[in-house]
């Protein structure tokens, strides 16, 4: 949770989050963590069945997408889901299943249980496009 509101400072409208791996791995406690950067962690809930859910804040309008339940990338152009990207900070779960409709630039974030800590996850970080690499390299610099 801290490193999603660490890299939530450093997002802004039109930058996207795909956040991969199996059920259970932490995807949507990101968002959670994500969401309390912009004081709204008391508002999170799981997009599962209304595939979006919207969170304005003072300073972004957040979406959170959990595409898990669409049969192809055609029901996300369908409901318009490409026209968020310019609106506002797009974090997607399940995001693998639309590649080919998400924006140019992003930043994709793998989750992986550690069988060996229960509570711990791996996290995999890759930029795609030269803002999305400058931000995981102050993300970086954060941690280290």
């Amino acid at each position: 949770m801290d490193i999603a509101k660490t890299l939530a400072k450093y997002l802004s409208t039109g930058d996207t989050v795909v956040l991969t791996g199996e059920l259970g791995c932490g995807k949507t406690k990101f968002t959670e963590g994500f969401l309390s950067y912009f004081n709204l962690q008391d508002e999170i809930s799981s997009p599962t069945f209304n595939i979006v859910n919207e969170y304005i804040s003072k300073t972004a309008n957040i979406y959170h997408f959990d595409v898990y339940r669409l049969s192809d990338v055609d029901e996300f152009y369908a409901i318009g889901g490409e026209e968020y990207f310019e609106k506002g900070i797009c974090l997607i779960e399940w995001g693998e299943l639309i590649q080919e409709a998400l924006p140019f630039d992003y930043i994709q974030i793998s989750f992986q249980k550690d069988f060996s800590k229960e509570n711990t996850r791996i996290l995999t970080f890759e930029a795609f496009g030269k803002k999305q690499e400058t931000i995981l390299e102050q993300l970086k610099e954060e941690f280290i």
